[in-house]
């Protein structure tokens, strides 16, 4: 019934990793784990290569990337049969989701083969293409689609993808290209587990465990940490997160169940300084050679907490889980103590984003008085960073200014998505010296919202936030900023005399019920937007113990950018090539009629 396809060579791939394997980064894309997505990267080159494994291949597969994951003005690489004859080619999708052939081929077949396990499908493309149908592959998160092809095609722009049995997933495409250091010869392991969890037959689940360190354990330093999946479920598991429960409490309820039970103990929200996280994709978790995470210790709490993120859309039922993440720690200290702070935006509602916005930006501060206040004179070297919103949160990013020009992007994420996040290594480990100021970017959309969105520690709020891991670690764990709450009052009493509403003089009401009661309409939308953009903030430049550092925090003026670092430089960009004419897709041979 399967006829075999004959191997197209055009091109080999020199991107393997130290160890030799050709496709060192690989993720399953659909929850039955039947098509499995390899690939690897060549920064020289500007280009991915692609490996997909189809386990049960009919009559073709659709590949592609789009903005958020929609089927529509997606870029696609798509093999197909028509019954007699199997094409490759490089394909878009229109506003309706149609089919059509790329005028310009930039998706290369290197290879098609059987194998026992499956059919594989190699290719390769740029980064960037210039073509206005492809999508452009950049640092952060990318948007997978995929779909199965059924029955025979006699015509692509008979493809609907609506009608195609579809999925999406989310990955990092562009992992650093570093190497990692050795793990000393005292190394030990701690596996932080699921204790065989049944696994809800409901689409989302968040499980929360309590687990204790070792009794009396010294303080160590953690030096690198890997994922621990339970074979069969490499699908289920979408992240994982470790948490070290806060130090003040002696004592903290087991648990284990989800993280939304009202029967929580309430003292898990207490359980927030990360440890780890690991999202599908990630490969290994080290730390610099110089430096490790501290654990254990007088001054550290025993308790843990392991949240596992598990994606079940066909709510498939009796499955059982014990995944979670192996941390391996050293008790020979390294120089450095590794350290975690927040930058952003403050948790409170003052921050808000109007209803029906496409796009509204918002910017926490990292300010240069707090950087010269909190800051050691050799300054700190972010090496990793972990991005955070909530549901309308799209885009993320942290500038590095000093002398008020941009000189380096810490991180950003053009395609940030909630429901994706992990601590991503650094390309370039990035000095912050104090004077230096950290500019914190969130971008959201709340087209589907009838009421402003505030700033909060609820789903429905929002947040916006970059935990930097860097070293050495200093007493600022927080570097935070949000609106100066009197030019917040200004702005509502503004715009109840503007639209003639009865200024209230009873008790001031709560922030949340003041944005409820706005009318939003575009010029109180702008006039929001040019108050954050303009008005004084309050810095929250705060230590460890949670309070600020000592100073005047209060109305500080926002820093100015006064240059923009300019955007990255891609091969399509510095070669002007001639509009070229229409490629056909590539013929693969088929040796008997019928499926591929």
């Amino acid at each position: 019934m399967l006829a075999v396809v004959v191997v197209i060579l055009l091109a080999s791939f020199q991107g393997a990793s130290p160890r030799g394997d050709p496709f060192p980064f690989r993720v399953p894309l659909d929850p039955l784990g039947t098509l499995e997505l390899s690939w690897n990267v060549s920064y020289p080159q500007q280009e991915v290569c692609f490996q997909l494994l189809v386990k049960e291949l009919h009559f073709g597969i659709v590949f592609g990337m789009s903005d958020r994951g929609e089927l529509e003005n997606a870029d696609l690489a798509i093999l197909w049969s028509d019954g007699h004859k199997s094409y490759f080619g490089d394909a878009w999708s229109d506003a309706q989701g149609h089919i059509r052939l790329d005028r310009k081929q930039d998706y290369q077949l290197l290879e098609a083969h059987r194998a026992p396990e499956g059919f594989y499908l190699t290719f390769k493309r740029p980064f960037s293409t210039c073509d206005p149908n492809d999508y452009l592959i950049e640092d952060g998160t990318v948007h997978l689609i995929y779909g199965v092809l059924d029955r025979p095609v006699t015509s692509l722009l008979a493809v609907n993808l609506s009608l195609v049995n579809r999925g999406l997933q989310r990955v990092q495409l562009l992992k650093p290209n570093i190497s990692n250091p050795e793990l000393p010869q005292d190394v030990q392991t701690l596996e932080v587990l699921a204790p065989n969890v049944s696994v809800p037959g409901q689409e989302t689940t968040y499980w929360c465990y309590i687990t204790e360190l070792p009794e009396n354990m010294p303080k160590n330093h953690i030096v690198m940490y890997e994922s621990v999946i339970t074979p069969g479920n490499e699908a289920l598991v979408h992240h994982m997160e470790v948490f070290q429960c806060a130090p003040q409490f002696d004592s903290i309820p087991h648990y284990s169940g989800p993280c939304d039970s009202k029967m929580k103990p309430q003292r898990l929200n207490y359980c927030r300084h990360v440890l780890a996280a690991w999202a599908l994709g990630a490969k290994a978790f080290y730390y610099p050679e110089e430096a490790g995470l501290a654990i254990g210790g007088p001054d550290s709490s025993k308790y843990l907490r392991l949240e596992v993120h598990y994606h079940n859309p066909l709510q498939l039922k009796g499955r059982f889980d014990s995944s979670g993440i192996r941390l391996f720690y050293t008790p020979t200290l390294r120089k450095y103590d590794g350290g975690i702070m927040e930058l952003g935006l403050v948790y409170t509602p003052v921050m808000a984003i109007p209803p029906h916005e496409d796009h509204f930006e918002l910017t926490g501060y990292c300010t240069e008085k707090c950087t010269t206040t909190a800051l050691p004179p050799g300054g700190i070297h972010i090496f990793a960073s972990q991005l955070h919103t909530h549901l309308t949160g799209t885009a993320v990013r942290t500038m590095l200014l000093r002398d008020g020009r941009e000189v380096e992007t810490v991180n950003v994420d053009n395609h940030f998505s909630t429901h994706f996040q992990e601590i991503r290594m650094l390309k370039k480990m990035v000095t912050v010296l104090p004077g230096d100021v950290l500019l914190t970017s969130c971008t959201y959309n709340t087209q589907d919202r009838e009421k402003a969105t505030v700033g909060g520690f609820g789903i429905l709020e929002e947040m916006c936030v970059n935990y930097i891991h860097y070293y050495p670690r200093t007493e600022l764990e927080l570097c935070k900023s949000a609106v100066d709450y009197r030019y917040l009052q200004n702005y509502f009493a503004f715009m109840n005399r503007f639209h003639d509403d009865e200024i209230c003089s009873c008790p001031q009401a709560a922030v949340p019920e003041q944005f409820a009661a706005v009318s939003w309409d575009p010029f109180s939308k702008d006039v929001l937007r040019a108050l954050y953009n303009t008005s004084p903030i309050s810095m929250h430049c705060n230590q460890s113990s949670a309070t600020r550092f000592p100073g005047d925090w209060e109305r500080q003026s926002l820093p100015q950018v006064t240059t923009s670092l300019p955007k990255p430089q891609y091969k399509c960009e510095t070669t002007r090539e001639p509009q070229p004419q229409p490629q056909p897709p590539a013929v693969i041979e088929v040796r008997t009629r019928g499926r591929l």
